[in-house]
């Protein structure tokens, strides 16, 4: 039985199948990571899964109250690992590293989410996260396909992924309109063979004119210096891999731009 209503404001579609609940823990690998962090526990159902996780550290941030105080009464061996905050908002460098992050995260931010796990790639090592389907594809889709873009080059350039499991909106509730998965994130890699800004630069540059062939996209770009004698500028963004993008970035640098 649910408390109390759920607010539209926090995205709150709480996740209340036990069953479910385990086998997302039991993707959670606490292998080389120092700290935990569940992002929107709710009302506990996954978070008791956690609990018997070893790690040294575990954290609990959580930006409702309701849901902090029926937290502290239901699962009151959390009571002081509990953190009433934003988790856009918190230091990630504040707990102790590497993390894992874990979570039935809020549909309206999860874009926001991977991209503080992206800038916070040095101390992630990894993240199991529930999404929306559609998202969650986004994040796994390779090259070639219609739905990669610029957030599945990032999180793939640092991390391994794979999608876990796809959930029916029957698992929350409110039950949401969409179907959902869970998404597992690794990470594969400390630094890119390559200057990692501009790499994100050129990424972000060419998806954000997606129809267009590189060597169109980069037009926004300083390239008064290149010579444009390379197939890979005849190629559209959606086509290039992460290790084209890596060779691009090394092209494109190495001409000083």
């Amino acid at each position: 039985m649910i408390p109390f209503k759920p607010k539209k404001k926090f995205g709150q579609n709480f996740l209340n199948d036990e069953n479910l609940c385990s086998k997302i823990a039991s993707y959670v690998n606490p292998t080389n990571c120092k700290s935990l962090i569940e992002v929107g526990p709710g009302l506990g159902f996954l978070t008791k899964k956690l609990l018997d996780i070893n790690i040294d550290e575990k954290n609990f941030i959580e930006i409702d109250k309701d849901c902090i105080d029926y937290l502290q009464k239901s699962i009151p061996e959390i009571s002081t690992s509990i953190i009433n905050d934003d988790f856009l908002k918190i230091n990630l460098k504040s707990f102790k590293a590497p993390l894992i992050i874990v979570g039935n995260f809020p549909y309206n931010i999860s874009n926001q989410i991977l991209f503080k796990i992206y800038e916070n790639r040095s101390i992630v090592q990894s993240m199991v996260g529930m999404f929306q389907f559609e998202v969650a594809e986004r994040i796994c889709s390779k090259a070639g396909s219609k739905k990669y873009g610029i957030l599945s080059v990032l999180i793939q350039a640092y991390f391994d992924v794979e999608m876990k499991i796809k959930i029916k909106p029957k698992s929350f509730y409110p039950s949401p309109k969409v179907d959902s998965a869970v998404i597992k994130i690794v990470k594969n890699c400390e630094r890119l063979d390559c200057d990692e800004g501009l790499f994100k630069k050129i990424v972000k540059t060419t998806f954000n004119l997606r129809r267009k062939k590189i060597r169109n996209s980069l037009k926004t770009l300083n390239y008064s210096k290149i010579k444009f004698d390379s197939p890979i500028f005849d190629k559209r963004p959606e086509e290039l891999g992460v290790l084209d993008f890596i060779n691009l970035t090394n092209l494109l640098n190495n001409e000083n731009i």
